[in-house]
């Protein structure tokens, strides 16, 4: 029994193993893999390095709209690197502190994100209800403040995921279905109590989710409120026209990552493969479309790019 008997507070490697019963279409699996994380991004940085070069787009949506850009970099970038180099090599071994590493930082920018998303629709809340004073309320200043408080906020929520994590024990179950280290893939090859663990996660995410869509759902309730009022066909279309873009990623963002959740925990129908796939899919198309919709939506940056674009 000792040869099993492995437990400690943790393990030196974990052995991630990339898509299971897919094995043979791993290479295949990674030309879509890399072209959208490659296309994520060329846009995500060239929506940063347009608003960096404009000073005409250095206001609060389109400051708001580089830290989205920077949470998508950073969530696909804590992924991607190690899914690719399983697909492409078969390099599946992780280390411990390094599975930690990516489980802190991949939830920290998610977390981020959603916070974002959340100041972005109080943005277009004060555009839309209140533009005389839209200036004063919303100022780059504050807007950098809100960002890093949104930041703040997404590491004191994740922190303890990985600090449960390392109490866990694993014996000799060291291999996590995945390609890349997801909190309830680690927490379920462990073989200690992980009650803790599964509640803590579960709740932090509805907890998070539902206080975030409760204030965005607030916003566009006033925004609906406001827009009625009018009388105008012009205005709201103009209003429409407005939040097109901020709905649009809202649902890019929020209803994969539900699915994503809810399936891992509790859809035991569906097949291993098809739930990694769909995981690997939420952490791309969204970054690699965010930029795309903003880009075609929104006039403004859509001719700032295009002018950069065109000397290319």
């Amino acid at each position: 029994m000792e040869a099993f008997n492995l437990t400690s507070s943790g393990p030196s490697m974990f052995i991630l193993n990339g898509i299971p019963g897919m094995e043979a279409a791993h290479i295949w699996i990674s030309i879509p893999f890399s072209t959208f994380y490659i296309i994520s991004l060329l846009g995500n940085f060239m929506v940063l390095f347009v608003v960096a070069k404009e000073e005409t787009l250095q206001k609060p949506m389109y400051l708001l709209l580089c830290m989205l850009a920077l949470t998508e970099i950073g969530t696909s970038t804590c992924v991607m690197p190690k899914t690719l180099c399983i697909l492409w090599f078969g390099f599946k071994s992780i280390t411990m502190d390094g599975c930690l590493t990516q489980i802190f930082f991949l939830y920290v920018f998610a977390v981020t994100h959603s916070a974002i998303l959340v100041t972005m629709a109080f943005d277009r809340y004060i555009a839309i209800c209140d533009p005389l004073r839209y200036a004063t309320i919303l100022t780059n200043a504050r807007i950098a403040k809100l960002g890093l408080m949104g930041l703040i906020r997404a590491v004191l929520l994740v922190l303890p995921e990985p600090l449960l994590l390392q109490r866990l024990p694993f014996c000799a179950n060291h291999i996590i279905p995945h390609t890349y280290c997801e909190h309830i893939a680690v927490v379920k090859i462990s073989c200690g109590d992980t009650r803790i663990n599964r509640t803590y996660g579960l709740v932090i995410t509805f907890v998070i989710i539902g206080l975030d869509l409760t204030l965005i759902g607030l916003s566009y309730g006033l925004i609906i409120r406001a827009v009625l009022r009018i009388s105008s066909k012009k205005a709201h279309q103009k209003a429409l026209n407005t939040c097109t873009a901020h709905i649009c990623v809202l649902l890019m963002s929020y209803t994969p990552s539900l699915f994503s959740t809810l399936t891992h925990r509790f859809g035991q129908g569906i097949a291993a493969h098809v739930h990694i796939l769909l995981a690997n899919l939420y952490l791309l198309v969204p970054p690699m479309l965010n930029p795309i919709i903003y880009g075609v939506i929104t006039k403004e940056l859509r001719d700032k790019v295009g002018k950069y674009t065109c000397r290319m």
